[in-house]
């Protein structure tokens, strides 16, 4: 009987597990299992003993998410030394001091230019937060791309661009300036939002509308924290004379649906930019657009893949104000500020990040949030061109280690000698040894797979005197499970191997490159 020993204090001594693997004990899809565990060491005094039906009850839900995340196939399957250098940069955007906090809308005028927060969220649901993470912000411009993605998730891209263009406007964002039709210039910029805010559920009432939104993005933040600051509402309400302004204007120019209140679009725009988040939660948003609209955290589906798609196109084009087009030269990922001093940024099918610092640059944009992103795009290969070939050598951290020999002993175990070929055709040291230091030829051997010892050593001419840790050969273990076949080739194989290697034949060896063209 399969019996687990689990001490009172497991649930929390796994948070130790978080750094390498990325999941949070608080996940929801870990929820459950959490809870039973919970309970079991709590009516239960002492050690816990489990037996097996007890275990798969406890994480039977969860096997196939627990599987992955411990044998690394998440896309970021070293997540400790991943994030290493995420801190490590974090530390050094910590060290920008310019900018100005912004101060025309007062109430953001009293956050501390000293706050910095960085938070990201993987589309397998792996976290990783450093700094002020739990202190909740107002979205301002980031809520852009939200609402333009809801709109277009609502009532499908055609009918939103008969209202708002795509193009890049060249201008300021609170700027009164339409395109040639007659049109605000995008989603992005003040009056392109404004006129979105119109067209989301136009027969509801005012609250319904808000309660609308609201609970969308909290299907987008995995039902993390988002809230809402009625003061910066009153206070945009109050020092809004310029988006008044532009309100006027659009109505002039009939850019709102038919019967739309234009002061009711402002207010809800409003309402909209005085949303709440923390990085933590905006990462999990972020991260819903990065996951093609499915939430990381609940795998619930928030938004559709055309809406996904269209947010980011127009994030990547223009949305880091007029820094958008140096953006997306220099760093190549679709992004969106605010004036909070929060960034917003995607890594397409890789992760999603909500980078939060008030001072602003003269551009509108987060000092550290900026150089933050830079560096990201200057380690890792993230920029959207960087994956040409033989373009650049950056660090690529969806890339599977080598170190965990795993997989080549499983291949071996169930005889897949075509993935065995691609693993050597990928310069993978076939003499890699597991936890008890034995190689693939040693699993081979002892299984009687003729042709898995043959494919060892003739094609990858692998070291046949290598021991475990129990001091036997792969030809001990041939011997011993009585495979003669593989004892007669192992014992050949030692003799040509030993005679290639001898000291007066050194330099007639081959190349490494002649194994590899034997196998193509």
């Amino acid at each position: 009987m399969l019996q687990v020993k689990i001490r009172s204090s497991f649930v929390y001594e796994s948070n130790s597990k978080n750094k390498k693997t990325g999941l949070l004990t608080s996940d929801p899809r870990l929820r459950d299992c959490v809870r039973q565990m919970r309970q079991y060491t709590r009516d239960t005094f002492g050690p816990v003993m489990m037996d097996k039906k007890l275990f798969k009850r406890c994480v039977g839900n969860n096997i196939l998410l627990l599987t992955k995340a411990f044998r690394k196939k998440f896309i970021i399957p070293d997540f400790q030394k991943f994030t290493h250098q995420i801190n490590r940069m974090y530390d050094s955007a910590q060290q920008q001091e310019g900018g100005q906090v912004a101060d025309y809308i007062p109430q953001l005028a009293k956050f501390s230019p000293d706050l910095w927060g960085v938070s990201l969220c993987t589309i397998d649901g792996q976290r990783h937060s450093a700094g002020d993470t739990k202190v909740p912000f107002c979205l301002q411009s980031c809520v852009k791309p939200l609402e333009y993605a809801i709109a277009v998730h609502e009532l499908g891209s055609e009918h939103v661009h008969n209202f708002v263009g795509k193009e890049p406007s060249g201008f300021k964002f609170n700027k009164l300036s339409l395109n040639e039709e007659d049109k605000p210039h995008n989603p992005m910029v003040n009056a392109g939002a404004i006129v979105i805010s119109s067209l989301i559920k136009p027969n509801s009432n005012k609250a319904e509308r808000f309660d609308y939104v609201m609970e969308f993005l909290k299907s987008m933040a995995g039902t993390e924290y988002v809230g809402f600051s009625n003061a910066t509402f009153q206070s945009e309400r109050e020092t809004g004379d310029r988006n008044y302004a532009i309100g006027y204007y659009l109505k002039e120019k009939k850019c709102f649906p038919d019967n739309a209140d234009m002061i009711a679009a402002l207010d809800f725009y409003f309402q909209l930019c005085s949303i709440e988040v923390t990085c933590e939660s905006g990462s999990v948003m972020a991260a819903t657009l990065a996951n093609g609209g499915i939430c990381p955290i609940t795998g619930e589906r928030v938004l559709s893949a055309e809406a996904v798609r269209n947010t980011l196109s127009l994030m990547h084009s223009c949305g880091m104000y007029d820094f958008s087009g140096q953006f997306a030269f220099h760093v190549g990922l679709p992004a969106k500020s605010g004036v909070s001093g929060a960034v917003l940024l995607v890594v397409p099918n890789v992760m999603g990040m909500m980078c939060w610092s008030p001072p602003l640059d003269r551009l509108g944009n987060s000092v550290r949030g900026i150089h933050f992103c830079q560096d990201v795009v200057s380690y890792f290969n993230f920029h959207n061109y960087d994956n040409l070939r033989h373009f650049t050598k950056k660090h690529d951290p969806r890339r599977q280690s080598d170190d965990d020999p795993f997989d080549l002993q499983y291949l071996f175990h169930v005889l897949n000698l075509l993935c065995a070929s691609r693993f050597a055709l990928s310069a993978v040291d076939m003499e890699r040894t597991d936890y008890d230091s034995r190689t693939a030829l040693h699993i081979a051997a002892a299984e009687g797979q003729v042709e898995a010892v043959i494919f060892l050593t003739e094609v990858c001419k692998v070291n046949p005197y290598m021991k475990d840790r129990w001091g036997n050969t792969p030809l001990d273990d041939a011997m011993q499970f009585g495979h003669d076949v593989i004892v007669s080739i192992l014992q050949k194989y030692q003799r040509v191997y030993t005679d290639k290697n001898s000291p007066s034949n050194t330099e007639e060896q081959k190349p490494p490159l002649d194994t590899m063209k034997s196998i193509v």
